[in-house]
């Protein structure tokens, strides 16, 4: 079992029970849908929660402020994560719709799927993603993660109006070819939207979302392509990062911990 983290009043674990999931797809309707324009189907809106069958299988990282609650009542932020023995219960990763992930699943290691981040508007602050990174780690240590993918979210369906970031990004961090992603001919769109020469390496980075930004801090990529979502309305990249780099500090403490 995974040990909780504390920082201050919050702290973040996985979710034990139906009532913390359900508090997780709430704070996601409520970012995804009430702030951030997706589209909802009906069972959606009549529950006022984002879910999908891939809820029921994978595991849910959650943010708790305790001094709003200890279980369900305090969740403010989340992160859906599922591994290789997860989508044996499902039969794929949920990126697998929007990405032809082969060379993924054909690394030499452990994968990790992350997706489905969201943290509460009031709770956007440095100290809850850096707790957000510190849950990460120390799952990526417990259960030995050697490689992390996923689609991450640049708001807007218009690639046109995103010119800068998806360049940037294809110019700077395209993974490299044995293991890119490449976004499903149907659903492909061009990131090399901008010649590299046109891109200052200050404004590119800065017009990259925050969390995607924290997957290059620590050396990460992303594929070949970009996919429209009209249901979030959303523009995903997928995104990879190996793993050496956040839990180099955690096999550390816990090597001290075994002596």
């Amino acid at each position: 079992m995974l040990e909780a983290l504390t920082q201050g009043e919050q702290e973040i674990r996985l979710a034990e029970s139906d009532a913390e999931i359900r508090a997780a797809q709430s704070l996601r309707y409520q970012v995804f849908y009430q702030e951030m324009g997706a589209k909802p189907s009906e069972d959606v809106t009549e529950q006022q929660r984002d879910f999908d069958a891939f809820d029921d299988v994978c595991e849910h990282l959650l943010v708790i402020d305790r001094s709003r609650g200890k279980g369900a009542e305090g969740v403010v932020g989340t992160y859906r994560l599922m591994r290789q023995e997860h989508v044996e219960k499902i039969g794929r990763f949920y990126t697998a719709a929007e990405y032809d992930i082969s060379p993924v699943l054909k690394f030499p290691g452990k994968v990790l799927e992350l997706g489905r981040s969201c943290v509460d508007s009031q709770y956007r602050t440095k100290l809850t993603m850096q707790l957000l990174w510190r849950g990460i780690a120390a799952y990526v240590f417990h259960h030995g993660i050697d490689l992390m993918f996923g689609c991450a979210s640049l708001h807007g369906t218009d690639p046109a109006k995103l010119a800068l970031p998806l360049s940037y990004l294809y110019h700077n961090h395209l993974a490299p070819a044995e293991l890119r992603p490449r976004a499903l001919p149907d659903l492909y769109n061009p990131m090399d939207l901008m010649p590299a020469a046109d891109i200052h390496a200050i404004r590119g980075l800065a017009s990259v979302p925050p969390l995607v930004k924290g997957y290059l801090r620590l050396g990460g990529w992303v594929g070949d392509g970009a996919v429209i979502d009209h249901q979030f309305n959303t523009t995903d990249v997928c995104v990879l990062v190996k793993t050496d780099q956040i839990s180099e500090k955690y096999v550390k403490h816990y090597d001290r911990t075994a002596r």
